[in-house]
């Protein structure tokens, strides 16, 4: 029997009714294994609710309760009534940069039954993964305010990018374009304006280069690489980008797959010196929380790469067939996808589809 810890924070929003969906589809895809899988689930109220009762988003030894898991599924960080920025650094970035989540991984491709907006675009012309530098460069939180108030009010953010961090998310990136069928690599980059940290971060990339010579590699600028993704999408396989280029070219990747309902994310610790965390990238979205129309499809897909991730692919692998069964099906598409179904009814659905191919997973 394999069996996994796994942390569970919902957080804010509708990250609070999509995580327990997610640990409703996991237990179902253990109980297909006749024993051979285990979820050991343990969830943490973090978030807007914890800020309003204690005053931080999470404990001050939040981290030390999250280091002996196997991985971490999270749920969402953001609510209407505290600042974005208090949100964010008090919970997500507090636990990706805590726990050296270095790489930010997104996989984006159109799921059958999706109508992606892209007409021309066929399913196989839009297959990605994006790699996004997730610790350092834009969001290092380096810089201050001084004067603040007055008319001379200075404000400095800081982007840093250190050699060290370069070099192992491009090492990362390249590692991960070799690993897949088309050996492609797009490079992002703004070094014509950006002239000390992006000419470091190009240079570094032909560095790393040269340890790869069987991925085909090509440069881009972020600007022209927003026209690439909509007018030449075949022409893309892996992407490696900083963590503000990235994190602007992830949500687009997602939402010319249909929507961001659909799209996953993993922050990963490479090394797995520390557990990585898995989320679901649509947010919070309190426009429709407690409505039960969240599309949970985004947190499945996020638990199918944590399995993968932990090393049960074939678990993956069945959880992810389950789900495009069900987004094939358009009466179980939500409100994002144009349809009516709900976040129940979407659940229900993926954990009938998997106990509808019920065979047993080997034994480790």
């Amino acid at each position: 029997m394999r069996r996994y810890r796994i942390a569970l924070v919902p957080g804010d929003g509708i990250g609070k009714e999509v995580i327990p969906a997610g640990r409703q589809v996991l237990e179902a895809l253990a109980a297909t294994t006749s024993g051979a899988l285990e979820f050991a689930f343990e969830s943490y109220p973090w978030g807007g609710d914890y800020y309003r009762a204690h005053g931080v988003m999470m404990p001050a030894d939040g981290l030390e309760a999250l280091k002996d898991k196997d991985a971490i599924l999270f749920g969402s960080a953001g609510d209407p009534e505290i600042p974005d920025h208090i949100t964010l650094w008090g919970l997500r970035l507090k636990i990706c940069q805590g726990l050296d989540q270095y790489a930010n991984v997104r996989p984006t491709r159109i799921l059958p039954g999706i109508d992606a907006p892209l007409k021309r675009c066929r399913p196989e012309d839009l297959d990605w993964v994006i790699v996004r530098e997730n610790t350092e460069g834009e969001y290092s939180g380096a810089g201050g305010r001084v004067h603040k108030g007055f008319p001379m009010e200075v404000a400095a953010e800081v982007s840093v990018m250190t050699r060290a961090g370069v070099e192992r998310i491009q090492r990362y990136a390249f590692q991960l374009a070799a690993s897949r069928p088309r050996k492609m690599l797009t490079v992002v980059t703004k070094s014509n304006a950006q002239r000390h940290a992006m000419v470091m971060w190009d240079e570094i990339a032909a560095e790393v280069a040269r340890d790869f010579p069987g991925v085909k590699w090509d440069k881009e600028m972020v600007d022209a690489m927003t026209a690439r993704m909509v007018n030449r999408p075949a022409s893309l396989d892996t992407i490696v980008a900083t963590n503000l280029h990235a994190d602007i070219l992830t949500d687009l990747a997602a939402a010319l797959a249909g929507s961001l309902g659909i799209a996953p994310t993993a922050n990963i610790n490479p090394e797995r010196v520390h557990p990585s965390m898995f989320e679901p990238i649509h947010g919070s979205a309190f426009d429709i929380m407690g409505k039960g129309t969240a599309n949970p499809v985004a947190t499945f897909w996020t638990a199918a790469m944590m399995l993968e991730h932990l090393g049960e692919n074939e678990a993956a692998r069945r959880l992810m067939k389950a789900v495009e069964t069900v987004t094939a099906n358009p009466k179980l598409h939500t409100r994002d996808l144009g349809g009516t179904a709900t976040t129940a009814d979407v659940t229900d659905a993926v954990c009938s589809a998997i106990s509808a191919a019920r065979t047993p997973l080997a034994t480790a």
